[in-house]
């Protein structure tokens, strides 16, 4: 479109900070967009030459929308705001709560609000944003139907959802997603219907589709695809009774959740005469300005070169623009970066460049592993040259890299196909190696437009810190995505200039996990909600949440699904069950040093037999059933308790197994009793919350039967007593474990185990092994002597206390949950019925179940 004529330009700046403004700019909305001009507005000191005037229609200024879900998580609408000190006590700034712009005289630049004030205007900015896409269903309107979208709506959700049992969310795509989330967490029965054949089909493709899929339903979560709502049915009381699809089915709900898309808020400049798009949107040139010279519009309301944006990195573009050229400046908007890094449901999702492959001549490499719930698509163009897009589902590790080479920003590496491999060139990409090979004028933020340059000089200029990073550049403010590639330029920065870098948890708490775990203990922290309020800031992420849940769960903070706790568990904790490649479970019980009684092997072939589920002897002494329903689990645990037998803690980064050979008791060379010992460390370890698993073993002489020299604790008989070995194991790289101490009578071995493990559990980082632990303390296993056995820091009582607690107050959490009728209801079926998912099938294979074979492809398409 041919672009009309700019307002006339403010006076150049004098300098005076006591210059009254002489222009009146208003801007019709408050929300993200609308605010981030302000902001931008007072950055450059433009309120010098203009009165800004806000009007915004929400009882509240600008909040983050983006994470409305928090608000189900215990943060207050306060968290959510986005209205800076500086923007509030600016006298240049005038904000209208509560109010909505209702007339415009284009003529005359005025206008009226609802209230009905006046006002004259200069400039008027429309940041109307959106409105939710409700399709047009029979019964709509019922009580109990609502949108997702405001604090407002929020409330009514959840004060309608007390008592209920069943929610649907209309909508699969990033919001219906979001709103699945929140209907979840309020403890009900949560079902996704989605009109397309898979869920986010704007960002994913279906290969990308099937694994978010599966990865959601893991969570308890019901997705319906391909499924058309025709009628919401009402009961006689006015109130939404079900869900009548297009094939004739029909799902029972209590509360329905409209979240199939947003339309652009345009009726305002359709009243006034304003050009917009045949299916929505103010016409917007490159200068945002609409068809009226005087009138602009930014955000969600604008369509610009045919497109509406309905992210929020597009529209704070936006606002940099309009800030810029009511500024004097000459800034254009040219489009936007679409590439998304979501987290939705704790699932990672990612869609950079031309993400679907639409470009002439493009071509993929996939890489999909259905056992890990991972699938990676990477676009190639150039005869394979050429990054130029990608998806990925379930890990995004790679995102910063891979979608700095769709932008160019990065060249991409001679074999592509390495780029999608677990450990190959795309994942060095994602950690330190990315911020050296980054070009400088390269966007790491794009909700900010924040350059690594931007970064580099602010850290060169002595930023030291995250969060100051942050406020002084911006980035990382916005959707937090770019946070981690920022905290690797800002680390790698200081590194290079010979600055110790601190490695804090995550941004929103800048302690280390040790530090963390220190204020818990010593304060007596008891939740999450208190720790953020106390010690950090935000909402907490998927970093820092099941790492406090570690922590309250080591100090002894009760069943770790009870209020706040069950929002903060990874999605194994969540159903006290590990997640298996095919949507089932696996159950194991513990069976503490292998010795197991005939009643006990009885009743677990028992339940075997009449569940149908696959049985092993696993190498830690446990027999492990696979192919459990999440809603068959707590009959299976049912019959099990009641056989004496209680939860082996397999789905926790915790105690997983002791073993032991049979000792003196059977054994000729056993000089020891190697079983009556693991017995004892099972029991007292149980349930202990660590960084990482832990596994134990027992051998009744040297001739070490239990391979204990390979575990994180081992011990070995002597005829004198026991010797301890610590940080054997090391997972993907074994090890052999250091001996710290020999000959123990059974007394000291258990108090030198108890301050090893508690010391462990306090000072290592996150989901760090005890092997590689060690490896980082100064001294190695010296200095583990001078600690553990010298005392030589004064703290081995203080851990000793601490294991002493985690014993008084250990309980099995699955009989906790079989006592509690409430506890219960998280574990429901897929369906809406007794029948079995039919989605979850088995073969058999030498007399047992097997899931059916799935192919675990690295494929070019």
């Amino acid at each position: 479109m041919t672009a009309p004529p700019s307002p006339p330009s403010p006076p150049s700046p004098s300098g005076s900070s006591g210059r009254v403004p002489t222009r009146t700019l208003v801007i019709a909305g408050h929300g993200m967009v609308g605010h981030r001009l302000v902001e931008q507005l007072v950055a450059a000191r433009a309120t010098r030459h203009w009165r800004v005037v806000v009007v915004g229609e929400e009882p509240r200024p600008a909040y983050d929308r983006v994470h409305l879900t928090s608000l189900f998580e215990g943060a207050t609408p306060e968290d959510l705001s986005v209205v800076s000190a500086d923007a509030l006590a600016d006298p240049g700034v005038e904000f209208r709560t509560g109010e909505r712009v209702v007339a415009v005289d284009r003529g005359a630049r005025t206008l009226r609000t609802d209230t009905g004030v006046d006002l004259a205007y200069d400039v008027l900015v429309l940041a109307t944003g959106s409105v939710p896409f409700v399709p047009p269903v029979a019964g709509r309107d019922a009580q109990g139907c609502f949108v997702y979208r405001t604090v407002e709506d929020v409330a009514a959700i959840r004060a309608d959802a007390a008592g209920r049992r069943v929610g649907a969310v209309i909508g699969g795509g990033l919001l219906g997603l979001e709103a699945a989330g929140a209907l979840r967490s309020l403890g009900l029965e949560t079902h996704v219907v989605e009109f397309a054949p898979r869920l986010m089909p704007m960002q994913v493709d279906d290969g990308g589709g099937a694994v978010l899929r599966r990865r959601i339903e893991a969570l308890g979560v019901v997705v319906h695809t391909a499924a058309e709502t025709e009628e919401i049915e009402v009961g006689d009381d006015g109130r939404v009774a079900a869900m009548r699809f297009a094939d004739g089915t029909r799902l029972e709900v209590d509360l329905v959740v409209f979240s199939a898309g947003i339309r652009p808020r345009d009726d305002l400049a359709r009243d006034i005469g304003l050009a917009v798009g045949e299916r929505g949107g103010i016409v917007v040139d490159d200068t945002l300005s609409t068809s009226d010279p005087h009138i602009r519009a930014i955000g969600e309301c604008a369509l610009h070169r045919g497109r509406v944006y309905g992210l929020v990195a597009p529209g704070y573009e936006m606002a940099r623009v309009v800030a810029d050229r009511l500024s004097g400046g000459d800034a254009e908007f040219e489009g936007a970066d679409l590439s998304t890094q979501l987290k939705l449901l704790g699932v990672d999702v990612a869609a950079f460049g031309d993400a679907h492959g639409a470009g002439e001549g493009t071509e993929s490499i996939v890489f999909s592993d259905p056992v890990a719930g991972v699938y990676k698509r990477v676009v190639l163009a150039d005869q394979g040259t050429r990054v130029v897009g990608g998806i990925l589902v379930g890990d995004a590790s790679q995102y910063a890299g891979l979608a700095a080479m769709a932008r160019g920003d990065l060249p991409t590496p001679a074999e592509p196909g390495a780029l999608l491999a677990p450990a190959g060139v795309g994942a060095s990409m994602a950690g330190t190696g990315i911020a050296g090979a980054l070009a400088g004028t390269a966007t790491v933020c794009t909700c900010n437009n924040v350059t690594k340059d931007t970064i580099v000089a602010a850290v060169d200029g002595g930023v030291c810190e995250l969060d100051a990073l942050k406020t002084c550049t911006t980035a990382g403010t916005g959707c937090g995505g770019c946070v981690p590639l920022v905290t690797t330029i800002l680390d790698d920065r200081l590194a290079a200039a010979g600055v110790e870098v601190r490695r804090v948890l995550c941004e929103h708490f800048a302690f280390t996990r040790q530090e963390l775990f220190d204020i818990v203990r010593v304060k007596a922290i008891g939740s999450f909600r208190e720790l953020l309020e106390g010690h950090g800031q935000g909402l907490g992420c998927e970093v820092c949440k099941p790492a406090v849940a570690s922590m309250l769960a080591s100090m002894g903070s009760g069943y770790i699904l009870a209020g706040e706790q069950a929002s903060l568990q990874d999605t194994n904790d969540h159903f006290l069950a590990n997640l298996q490649r095919n949507g089932t479970y696996s159950v194991v019980p513990r069976v503490p040093g292998g010795e197991i009684t005939p009643a006990q092997l009885v009743a677990i072939g028992e339940v075997a037999a009449e569940f149908g589920l696959y049985t092993k002897i696993t190498g830690g002494q446990r027999i492990d059933l696979f192919g459990a329903r999440v809603e068959q689990l707590p009959a299976i645990w049912s019959r099990l308790v009641d056989a004496g037998m209680e939860s082996g803690h397999a789905y926790g980064k915790a105690l997983r197994t002791v073993k032991s050979c049979v000792g003196d008791t059977w054994c000729r060379y056993g000089v020891q009793d190697a079983v009556g010992l693991a017995v004892a460390l099972e029991l007292r370890y149980r349930g202990l919350r660590a960084p990482h698993k832990i596994k134990c073993a027992v051998s009744g002489c040297s001739r070490e039967c239990a391979e204990a020299q390979g575990k994180d604790v081992g011990v070995i008989a002597t005829e004198k007593g026991w010797n301890l070995y610590v940080a054997g194991n090391g997972g993907l790289r074994p090890q052999h474990a250091a001996l710290l101490a020999e000959d123990l009578d059974t007394e000291t071995l258990f108090r030198i185990v108890d301050r090893f493990l508690m010391f462990y559990v306090r000072t290592a980082d996150r989901l760090e092994r005890t092997a590689t632990w060690f490896h980082k303390l100064e001294g190695g296993v010296e200095y583990l002597r001078r600690v553990l056995i010298d005392d030589a820091l004064s703290i081995c009582a203080d851990l000793e206390d601490d294991m002493e607690r985690h014993v008084e107050t250990y309980a099995c959490e699955w009989k906790a949950t079989l006592e509690d009728p409430e506890r219960l209801r998280r574990f429901r079926s897929f369906v809406n019925t007794d029948e079995p998912d039919p989605s979850i099938v088995f073969v058999r294979e030498r007399g047992q179940i097997r899931p059916t074979p799935v192919a675990l492809p690295v494929a070019s398409s």
